[in-house]
């Protein structure tokens, strides 16, 4: 018997792929999340039902992943491996996160707002895109321990929590999310 298995019906076509994900996102932009159904994301990218539920389970799943990339595009996992001081890495990568929030802002609000409304889509919200985010500040938390840079007796996870209800909370305000902020989180959790 093979332990290779066969492939059952045609492969996925990557292009077809990328324009669902392009108009997801270019539909959410424009009219927000919950004003945003699948027959438009299908008509907008020009394929079928079938393409899309072969590829996603639910407009959440869809929207999130191609939001996820956007971001992933768009701001880069601290380096760890380098001599760079951790406060300076977590100034660095806020920044761009910041940038990415500037620029997908209104978005965003409305994938937290549908967030609230659906239990479903609030889990998924949390596993695919704030999570990972959160990981990444906790993990360069825990390093800067390590290293001496960040004094042992500070709760990282608690930080970490700090940082993103900072910034989430001044998203859902619309204040303003900028370098300026990214900077001053960055000083006060290195303070001394």
């Amino acid at each position: 018997m093979s332990e290779k298995k066969a492939a059952i019906g045609r492969p996925k076509n990557e292009a077809a792929s990328k324009e669902i994900k392009d108009q997801a996102i270019a539909l959410v932009r424009a009219q927000g999340y919950a004003n945003v159904s699948i027959s438009d994301i299908i008509k907008a990218a020009g394929v079928s039902r079938q393409t899309l539920y072969n590829r996603w389970a639910s407009k959440a799943e869809l929207v999130l992943e191609a939001f996820f990339e956007l971001a992933g595009a768009q701001v880069s996992a601290p380096d760890l491996g380098s001599g760079i001081p951790r406060r300076d890495l977590l100034a660095r990568f806020l920044h761009e996160v910041f940038d990415h929030l500037d620029s997908e802002g209104d978005c965003l609000r409305s994938l937290i707002a549908a967030a609230q409304m659906d239990g479903d889509f609030r889990d998924i919200f949390w596993a695919r895109f704030v999570s990972p985010r959160a990981d990444l500040v906790t993990a360069l938390l825990k390093d800067a321990q390590e290293r001496g840079d960040l004094h042992a007796s500070r709760d990282v996870d608690l930080l970490s929590s700090f940082i993103h209800g900072a910034f989430w909370y001044r998203l859902l305000n619309g204040q303003s999310i900028d370098g300026s902020f990214a900077d001053a989180i960055a000083d006060d959790v290195f303070r001394v």
